[in-house]
């Protein structure tokens, strides 16, 4: 069977088909919030490929908003065939390539439990590009914390920090796979308009009264209840090294506690060793790992 755009009258056919699937795939963009606010729009466009019965075989999704359009880049919300069939995948990804040719690259996030999908992946052209964990920290009490002289965390301001904030998460993550390109205020504006916004999320440090490092703490769900992530969390590389990154770290468990968050959830990069070492040191535990697949658009 050939895939085929998702029709306005099946959109309620694919949640169901996203619902069902979504525990052995990632499933970071597949919650229950995340599916009552998908609309089907230019930002994302989704194929499907039907079964015998009139339901839904295969799915494909992408998220393309004005940071991947940007970035020429675009990661799947799903991409799913059941069964998991080769040709079922490839018909799928033939049809997103007809339509996405001013993108370079789709990005793939594949629990490293599912050997089959991994195995399909590399069958149909995909290749690995970094490995991501996710870590999750509780029960634990959150270590105190003290400024050294000139330091100080300022919350963020709404109209003032924006292009602040974008300069040290650029530098602090410029050389982190997956995040090379640059955000701006207007994203960050939409960021904060967002439903797992918390109002003193967003927190920045200073150093003799100039921004260094930022980090963010989001309402969010993990294991079907809540929990807050932290993410972004960047100090600009000439400052790396001095600790305040287990400042702002310490900060956002804090910022947790005080809003009655009794889990914390983060995502590091394998290749992050620095990061990994602070979180593990802090609590975090590792609780999944995923393979980010890339398909390359460019050649």
């Amino acid at each position: 069977m050939r895939a085929a755009v998702l029709a306005p009258d099946q959109k309620e056919d694919f949640l169901a088909f996203c619902r069902k699937h979504r525990a052995k795939l990632d499933d970071s963009f597949l919650d229950d919030e995340a599916l009552r606010a998908f609309e089907l729009s230019a930002e994302n466009p989704t194929w499907i490929i039907p079964d015998l019965q009139g339901g839904i075989a295969a799915a494909a999704s992408l998220m393309l908003n004005d940071y991947s359009r940007r970035g020429r880049k675009a990661r799947f919300r799903i991409f799913h065939a059941e069964p998991e069939d080769t040709a079922l995948y490839q018909s799928l990804l033939e049809a997103m390539v007809r339509q996405t040719r001013d993108l370079d690259q789709l990005n793939l996030f594949v629990p490293q439990r599912n050997q089959t999908a991994m195995k399909v992946m590399t069958d149909i052209g995909f290749t690995v590009e970094r490995y991501s964990y996710v870590l999750v920290r509780e029960g634990l009490p959150v270590p105190d914390f003290s400024l050294p002289e000139g330091v100080e965390i300022r919350d963020f301001r709404r109209g003032t920090d924006e292009a602040a904030w974008c300069t040290v998460r650029n530098a602090g993550f410029a050389q982190l796979k997956g995040n090379e390109t640059p955000a701006t205020p207007d994203m960050l504006v939409k960021l904060i308009s967002g439903p797992d916004y918390i109002e003193g999320g967003l927190m920045m440090l200073y150093f003799q009264g100039e921004p260094v490092g930022i980090v963010r703490g989001s309402a969010d769900e993990y294991d079907q209840a809540p929990i807050m992530n932290i993410g972004p969390l960047a100090i600009l590389p000439e400052y790396q090294g001095l600790g305040f990154g287990k400042i702002l770290l310490r900060a956002a468990l804090r910022f947790a506690r005080e809003n009655s968050f009794k889990k914390t959830i983060l995502c590091v990069n394998a290749e992050n060793e620095r990061a990994q070492g602070l979180y593990l040191g802090e609590g975090f535990k590792q609780v999944e790992a995923a393979v980010c697949y890339a398909y390359n658009l460019s050649s």
